[in-house]
């Protein structure tokens, strides 16, 4: 019986693990033939090669796996189960004296390695390629959408150091009306002014030119003033004045982390995005196993809709997700949850309709 077993886990595991990346493959070759008719008057009309376009559509398929890879892991469990099911093999299984909780046994062994497989392209993988496709559609397609703030900017560059931006052009990456206060709790120590700073690619910093430096020790204030220009190591870069929505898609987890960092202490509001989107990887990747036990209790008994009837209370039930999921992340950007409990309530919600699932499973 041992014997069998193992033989019986490998089978479901193999099974289980080729239907759902079959189902991958053909939603993503489905997802890319709409998104090219979508955008192929941008490819005809802009100067982009083929180079371009082939990096913008493995970047592509690569998000749509990451966004997902739960719901090709429902439609595979699905429909693999209702064929065992339809089949009557899950039934010989049962007859046999295999418990349901047995069986349940390589269906979360493979919705384990569909998990970490989904955890490792969500924080590595797809965010690289991601990188190419978002600078395909910034460059040829969604050109007006970066929203960086570029007059009257504030930043927080350390705890003791704030400045003040009047304005940014972003063509030849120049400031304008540049301010940066140095101070110790409510004391003002330093205050650097210039009209112009120009930032030098080659060596990371920004030439100042008609700059004057006030210092002030107690009630005496040193001041000078020069024309001469001169380099400045101030803690920002151009790339402070460039946002995208969407932009925290093509940062691995670290960055992402050092950017959540960066943004709070400088007081900027696009962490909460940042974080969004950090919490949601990890959250979706355990998805796989909740559903895969969905999954399971769903097509595992025989009835007289057969394959059909499961296929679409399986598609159902990843719609009801993603728009949970999507529901979710709204009241977190909010601030009506707190963001790590808003990525993981449609888990939550979805965990305990799983458990009372299995306890109406055919035994």
């Amino acid at each position: 019986m041992n014997m069998k077993l193992k033989i019986l886990d490998a089978y479901i595991i193999k099974k289980f693990l080729s239907t759902v990346f079959f189902s991958m493959l053909i939603f993503t070759m489905i997802s890319c033939a709409i998104d090219f008719s979508d955008k192929v008057q941008a490819i005809i009309e802009k100067p982009c090669t083929k180079k371009d376009v082939l990096a913008y559509y493995v970047g592509f398929m690569f998000q749509m796996t990451s966004l997902l890879m739960p719901m090709y892991t429902l439609v595979g469990v699905v429909f693999f189960t209702s064929r065992l099911a339809f089949n009557a093999e899950i039934l010989a299984v049962f007859n046999a004296g295999i418990s349901f909780r047995r069986l349940l046994r390589p269906y979360l062994i493979a919705g384990s390695v569909i998990a970490v497989f989904h955890l490792s392209i969500n924080h590595f993988i797809a965010p690289i390629f991601n990188t190419w496709k978002l600078w395909f559609e910034h460059t040829y397609v969604w050109t007006d959408q970066d929203k960086g703030k570029t007059s009257n900017a504030h930043f927080l560059t350390a705890p003791d150091i704030k400045v003040h931006v009047k304005g940014y052009n972003k063509t030849n990456k120049s400031m304008t009306g540049l301010r940066v206060e140095k101070f110790s709790g409510n004391r003002i120590l330093s205050i650097l002014e210039a009209e112009n700073a120009t930032w030098k690619q080659d060596s990371g910093c920004w030439q100042l030119s008609q700059w004057s430096v006030r210092t002030f020790d107690g009630l005496k204030e040193t001041y000078t003033r020069s024309t001469i220009p001169i380099d400045s190591a101030i803690n920002i870069s151009p790339q402070d004045f460039v946002y995208f929505n969407n932009q925290n898609q093509e940062m691995t987890t670290p960055q992402l982390q050092e950017v959540i960092q960066r943004d709070l202490e400088r007081g900027l509001p696009n962490s909460r995005s940042y974080t969004i989107e950090k919490d949601r990887r990890t959250a979706d990747a355990a998805t796989n196993i909740i559903l895969t036990i969905i999954g399971l209790s769903v097509a595992g008994r025989k009835v007289r809709g057969g394959m059909g009837l499961h296929l679409a209370l399986g598609i159902g039930i990843g719609a009801v997700f993603i728009l949970l999921s999507k529901f979710a992340v709204s009241f977190a950007t909010s601030g009506t949850v707190p963001v790590l409990l808003g990525m993981w309530i449609p888990n939550l919600i979805f965990a305990v309709i799983a458990l009372w699932l299995v306890t109406r499973a055919q035994k």
